[in-house]
This record gives structure tokens, C-alpha cells and sequence, in this order.
């Protein structure tokens, strides 16, 4: 199976990421960790960024806050799918993160997950992989099922409480 590389901009994005890491882990989708700045080191990020592919990963993700700019860096380096995930920063809840990674020139195309959207990321990027992994696949209807028939106990839950 391809690996899912995961770049952070900052150490300080690691809470935020950490759900998708373990997503990601439940999934048992191979996965590798690294933090690497569109600002202050934008050569090793493009370094990564162009080798991705030949390294045997089929997905990035790129976690950033305030002005974002990684997820477009490394799409910029690379043909593999990007996912970004915005960053809740200090200043404008997140708002400036998304739209600095969802608004990406015509031909870089960056998916864009919700502000601090980890886990949906981490999803996307198996769904992205389970294209050529029916196991992988199986896994995914089975986490929705088991999703669902969480909500359907609550619903029943709450008709008891409420007849």
C-alpha cells in the first residue's frame, strides 16, 4: 500500500494533527510524520515534496495555520494528491488558514478539509488510496457503518427517554 505523508508547518500543529494520525493508524494505513515550513525551510519541503512519489507515497497532507502556505508549496512540487488542513492560529480562528490553502492558482489544486479537520483529511487520504486497495476500501464502509449504527442507537436512545 502507498504511504500517506504528513507535513506539518510547525510543531505547534501537531495537536491538531494527531487525530488523523490515529485515524490513519486505525486504518492501518502506512504513514510518515514530518514537520517542514513553506517559509523557513522551503527547500527541504520541496525537496520531499518532488521525491514523494519516487519514495512511495500516494498521498500528502499538509497542516498549516495563519498564512497556510504549505499545502500550496508542496502541491506546487508534486502530481499527487494534496490535502490541506488549515490550522486554527491566534488571530483570526483559523479563517485566514483556509483561505490561504483553499484558494490555490488554477492548475495546483489543494482538497481542502474543514479548520483543523485532521481526521476528515486523514479519511479522504484513505478514500483517495482505497481506489486501488479493496481491503482498504472494506475498511472505510465498516467505519461508516459502524458510525451509523452509533447514531441510530442514540436515536433509539432518545425515543425511549422521550415515549
Amino acid at each position: 500500500m502507498k504511504k500517506v505523508g504528513v507535513i506539518l508547518g510547525s510543531d505547534s500543529d501537531l495537536p491538531v494533527v494527531e487525530k488523523g494520525l490515529r485515524t490513519l493508524q486505525e486504518l492501518e494505513i502506512p504513514f510518515e510524520v514530518h514537520i517542514y515550513s513553506a517559509h523557513r525551510t522551503p527547500d527541504e519541503a520541496a525537496s520531499f515534496a518532488s521525491a514523494a512519489r519516487d519514495q512511495g507515497f500516494g498521498v500528502l497532507i499538509a497542516a498549516a495555520g495563519m498564512a497556510a502556505h504549505l499545502a500550496g508549496a508542496i502541491a506546487a512540487r508534486t502530481t499527487l494528491p494534496v490535502i490541506g488542513i488549515p490550522c486554527k492560529g491566534p488571530v483570526l480562528d483559523g479563517l485566514d488558514a483556509l483561505l490561504s490553502t483553499v484558494q490555490m492558482p488554477s492548475g495546483i489544486p489543494v482538497a481542502t478539509v474543514a479548520i483543523n479537520g485532521a481526521a476528515n483529511a486523514a479519511l479522504l487520504a484513505a478514500q483517495i488510496l482505497s481506489l486501488n486497495e479493496p481491503e482498504l476500501a472494506a475498511k472505510l464502509q465498516a467505519k461508516r457503518d459502524s458510525a451509523a449504527a452509533v447514531v441510530l442507537q442514540k436515536d433509539e436512545a432518545l425515543n425511549a427517554q422521550y415515549r
